[in-house]
């Protein structure tokens, strides 16, 4: 089926499993490892449509994607990325999301000692928070400082290093405050493993089954969740990078540099802020098109320019992306 017409398919028409997939085999990895750790416990999953972990629900959702390799090319085409497209980052994610699931499962947050260790779960979420690099309070497993965001996300990056088959977390995060967290986790996890899990539940929100909308509408939808219109005020700072056409000069064109460089800016500046492709890709498209509307040209080197261009595509995405949700989300 062409692209055009498969983006017209319904996704409750897909019919779409997890089982016989290449997902399968990393989600009974995942069970693998719960079960090398004398876990009891098993979350299950379904398809959806992102990644998520129902508040009081004992399994998670995998978005669905993943379950066909087509699709995963398509979602990468959509966002510029697909989020656990790597048998590593989905590794990674499923460990993350299971570490939410077992702290539903046996309601770990309710306990003292997981308050004092990670802080307090009624927290709000913020839907832009500001990372602190240099920190040595918190583990590292999605990457982007991510267990800075909230308690709870603080605890299931927590998780996820701890259940890492040969993980060395003891040495790697000696000398850190976050081993003490893991320390923690680990005495506060004994005490599940021959205890039946408190609460156990099969529902599945979101299910794939019952998503009546077309991958188009869902591609339409989520670029839509990352899309707010802005205004652009940044010439100052392109001034400071570019110039204008000098005559009997030949420079090349700014906007053709940024657009030869666009994979390796979205990628490295995504990583930098921890915002999604997209929202990086608006900014960067913005910054081409007002390079073009100015005639802008090189002033400097190609690698002074190239690094000149990251850092500056890095405010202006900075600037875009307040009150944004961050890159991972629960």
């Amino acid at each position: 089926m062409p692209t055009e017409e498969l983006l017209d398919v319904r996704l409750c028409d897909l019919e779409l499993h997890i089982e016989g997939s290449a997902l399968q085999r990393r989600v009974d990895r995942l069970y693998g490892e719960l079960r090398r750790k004398k876990m009891r416990f098993r979350p299950y999953v379904w398809l959806s449509t992102d990644w998520f972990t129902p508040e009081r629900t004992t399994g998670f959702a995998i978005p669905f994607y993943l379950a066909h390799p087509r699709l995963t090319r398509i979602e990468h085409s959509q966002m510029f990325e697909a989020e656990g497209s790597t048998a590593d980052w989905c590794m990674r994610l499923l460990r993350h999301e299971t570490g939410h699931a077992i702290d539903n499962a046996y309601r770990l947050h309710h306990r003292k000692v997981w308050r004092e260790t990670f802080g307090y779960y009624s927290e709000p979420y913020r839907p832009d928070y500001r990372p602190q690099p240099s920190s040595k309070n918190f583990v590292q497993n999605l990457g982007n400082w991510y267990a800075q965001s909230h308690p709870a996300e603080d605890y299931a990056e927590s998780f996820a290093v701890w259940l890492m088959p040969r993980s060395r977390w003891r040495l790697e995060y000696e000398d850190w405050p976050a081993l003490n967290k893991l320390e923690t986790l680990d005495e506060l996890l004994q005490s599940t493993l021959n205890t039946p899990a408190k609460v156990s539940t099969r529902n599945r929100p979101d299910s794939l089954p019952r998503v009546k909308t077309t991958l188009r509408e869902h591609y339409a939808l989520k670029k839509a969740d990352y899309h707010k219109p802005q205004t652009w005020t940044h010439d100052r700072e392109l001034s400071w990078l570019f110039t204008e056409p000098i005559p009997a000069i030949r420079r090349e064109r700014a906007a053709t540099f940024l657009q030869r460089m666009c994979n390796e800016l979205r990628t490295r500046v995504s990583s930098l802020t921890s915002h999604h492709r997209y929202v990086v890709d608006q900014a960067l498209h913005a910054m081409i098109t007002r390079c073009k509307e100015l005639d802008l040209r090189l002033m400097r080197s190609r690698q002074q320019t190239r690094m000149g261009s990251a850092v500056l595509l890095t405010m202006i995405t900075l600037s875009y992306a307040r009150g944004r949700k961050p890159l991972f989300r629960r």
